[in-house]
C-alpha cells in the first residue's frame, strides 16, 4: 500500500516524466478531461494508487511542463489506456517509460538512436529498478507498451520481473477493443 509521505515523495521525484492510471471522469467524449491532472491534488489520491503495477511506455513523446501529466493529455491514444483501465486491476497503475529524457514521436529513431548507444539503455535499466524501489513496488507486475518497450525490458529485466505486452495505444483500433485486449492480458 501506498503512504501519502511516499507519494508526495514519486511526485516530487518522477512527476516530470511518469504518473499513475487515474483520471478525472470522461464527460462528453472520449478525450474529455484528460488533461485534468487535479486529480492529483485530492488529499486522499494516494489510496487509489498501486505501485505494484507498472505500465511502461518506450518513451515521452514530447515536454511535459507540468507534474504528472505523462499520459495525460488530449493529443495521441492516452484517453485508451483510462478507457481501458477503469473499474479493472490496472486502474491506478504507476505510469513510467523506459527510456527517460528522450523526447521523440517515432520509436524508429529512438531504437535506431539506442541501438548505436547502448550506454542509454543500461543506464535507463537501473534508473528504472530504482524507480520500481522508490515507488515501493514489491514483486510488480510490468505492462510493457508495445513492442519496443517489451523488448527492452523482457531483454534486460525478464529474469526478475513478470513482464507481459500489451498493444501499443496508439495503435489504430477503437477504444472497445483495447480494451478487450486490455482485460485479457490482466492477470
Amino acid at each position: 500500500m501506498l503512504t501519502k509521505e511516499r507519494y508526495l515523495y514519486i511526485k516530487k521525484k518522477y512527476g516530470s516524466h511518469a504518473s499513475w492510471a487515474v483520471w478525472a471522469e470522461e464527460t462528453s467524449t472520449p478525450k474529455s478531461n484528460m488533461e485534468d491532472t487535479s486529480i492529483f491534488d485530492k488529499a486522499d489520491v494516494y489510496k487509489e494508487l498501486n505501485p505494484n503495477v507498472a505500465l511502461v511506455g518506450l518513451n515521452i513523446s514530447g515536454y511535459i511542463p507540468g507534474t504528472f501529466e505523462n499520459f495525460h493529455g488530449k493529443g495521441g491514444g492516452a484517453y485508451k489506456i483510462r478507457y481501458a483501465t477503469k473499474d479493472t486491476l490496472l486502474w491506478g497503475a504507476y505510469l513510467t517509460d523506459i527510456i527517460k529524457d528522450f523526447p521523440e514521436k517515432h520509436s524508429g529513431n529512438v531504437m535506431k538512436y539506442l541501438r548505436q548507444h547502448n550506454d542509454i539503455v543500461t543506464r535507463n535499466i537501473s534508473s528504472f529498478e530504482q524507480e520500481l524501489e522508490d515507488i515501493g513496488a514489491v514483486d510488480p507486475m510490468i505492462y510493457a507498451f508495445g513492442n519496443d518497450a517489451y523488448e527492452i525490458l523482457k531483454n534486460n529485466l525478464g529474469k526478475q520481473y513478470q513482464i507481459k505486452k500489451l498493444i501499443h495505444y496508439s495503435h489504430f483500433m477503437s477504444r472497445e477493443k483495447y480494451r478487450e485486449h486490455a482485460l485479457k492480458n490482466i492477470d
